[in-house]
């Protein structure tokens, strides 16, 4: 009687297609830390999630990493949406998220209020940076989506207003992978428009990941 002998990519395809074929391992949330983070030139995310007994090796691919307005980092508590499988050329068993949030708003606020009270202790608050809005503004840039409602807000308010005022449009990414570099780019460029003395920048709303990108160190230190 002949052996029954396996080359490894066929037990590891065995086992990639065992796990694929499991209806408990399509669709989990799961929940941990966050620790080896790393963005891919590709703009996929590699990290390992972990809780105090075991880890699991994570990837996010890049179709779905650009949806998100949530900065990963070591030390993060999550929860993902995705599923278990076997990358089965390196026979490793991981977890492909396809979605990311905070596990509750607290960590978000500590991000907020670290970087709060970093900004402050620099005096990028203080009451004498500040300028008086003008009573009447030769022209207002506004720093948003072109394709959001939140736009057309805007256009309907001043037209009420006061008709006469120029609206210059900086369109940006307002959530997601790079919102808050386009956001900061475009609120240094209004900067440098001439006769702009107002910059509005903002979005429709949504929740605190949502808008996250607003809260971010690099559009705070473009509007100081």
């Amino acid at each position: 009687m002949s052996e029954w002998i396996l080359q490894v990519s066929d037990l590891n395809e065995y086992v990639r297609r065992t796990l694929a074929a499991d209806p408990m391992l399509r669709s989990l949330r799961l929940r941990g830390e966050i620790s080896n983070f790393k963005r891919h030139t590709s703009g996929h995310w590699y990290f390992t999630l972990k809780d105090e007994q075991s880890r699991i090796s994570c990837v996010m691919f890049r179709q779905n990493a650009m949806r998100m307005s949530l900065r990963p980092m070591d030390g993060m508590q999550v929860i993902l949406s995705g599923s278990v499988s076997l990358y089965a050329e390196g026979g490793q068993y991981q977890f492909y998220a396809e979605n990311m949030r905070p596990d509750g708003l607290g960590t978000l606020y500590q991000q907020f209020e670290a970087l709060k009270s970093k900004l402050a202790a620099e005096g990028l608050f203080d009451a004498g940076r500040k300028r008086p809005l003008p009573l009447r503004p030769k022209k207002i840039a506004v720093v948003t989506s072109r394709t959001g409602a939140v736009l057309q807000d805007i256009r309907n308010v001043s037209a009420m207003r006061d008709p006469g005022v120029p609206l210059v449009l900086l369109p940006v990414q307002v959530q997601g992978v790079g919102a808050a570099e386009s956001i900061a780019a475009a609120i240094r460029k209004a900067g440098m428009l001439s006769g702009v003395d107002v910059i509005i920048t903002g979005r429709g709303g949504g929740s605190m990941e949502d808008l996250w990108a607003f809260n971010e160190e690099i559009v705070a230190r473009a509007i100081a």
